[in-house]
C-alpha cells in the first residue's frame, strides 16, 4: 500500500475518531491501461514539461504496435494499436500516473489514487455536504469523458460511516454507487 493511501486511511480514522459522519467512495478505472489514447497521452506529456528526445523516444516506444487475437490456432487480422499502455513495464505505471494526474483537479473532496483506484473522502454532516460529494463525482465522470476512460460501473463502492450519516445514495454516469459495510485496498 502507498504511502497516499495510508495517509487516506489516517485521514478516515481521524475525522471518524472526531465524531464526525464520513462517506467514502471507491472507484475502479475499467480496464484503465488499455484505455490511455496515446495522442492524448502524448500531449499531457508535453504539458508536464517531457518534450524532445524523451518525448519522442515515448512516442515510438508506443507507435506501431498491433495485436491480432488466436483461438485454437485461428488469428484474426493484426491490427494497429492507438490506445493502451504496454504492461509489465517499468513506465506503463508511471505514464499511466502522470495520464491521470490531474483528475482530482476541481475536486473538493478529499481524495487518494492508486494506480487505477480512486478514493474520496468527505465529511457528511448536512445534505449539502453530500450534494457536494455528488458534485464531485459528476467531475470525476466528466473528466472520465473528456480523456477517453471509464469507470467501471460494477465496482462503484460507498461506505457510509459514523453515527448519524445521512446514508445519502450518490449516482455516477446514471448508476447509483452500491453500499459497501466492508472494502479491500
Amino acid at each position: 500500500m502507498s504511502y497516499n493511501l495510508l495517509e487516506f486511511f489516517e485521514g478516515i480514522n481521524k475525522h471518524v475518531d472526531k465524531g464526525d459522519p464520513v462517506d467514502v467512495v471507491y472507484l475502479d478505472f475499467q480496464k484503465a491501461f488499455d484505455k490511455v489514447p496515446h495522442q492524448r497521452l502524448l500531449w499531457k506529456l508535453s504539458c508536464h514539461g517531457i518534450r524532445g528526445k524523451i518525448l519522442s523516444w515515448i512516442e515510438n516506444w508506443l507507435k506501431d504496435r498491433e495485436q491480432r487475437v488466436g483461438i485454437n490456432g485461428k488469428f484474426s487480422e493484426w491490427r494497429g494499436v492507438i490506445s493502451g499502455i504496454p504492461q509489465g513495464s517499468v513506465l506503463g505505471p508511471i505514464l499511466f500516473n502522470l495520464f491521470i494526474n490531474d483528475l482530482e483537479k476541481r475536486v473538493n473532496s478529499e481524495g487518494a489514487k492508486f494506480a487505477d483506484d480512486t478514493k474520496l473522502l468527505k465529511i457528511v454532516k448536512t445534505k449539502a455536504d453530500c450534494e457536494e460529494l455528488q458534485k464531485d463525482l459528476t467531475k470525476l465522470s466528466d473528466w472520465a469523458t473528456k480523456w477517453q476512460m471509464n469507470f467501471n460501473v460494477d465496482k462503484y463502492k460507498v461506505m457510509h460511516i459514523g453515527k448519524n450519516n445521512p446514508n445519502y445514495t450518490y449516482n455516477m454516469m446514471g448508476a447509483n454507487l452500491a453500499t459497501a459495510n466492508e472494502e479491500r485496498s
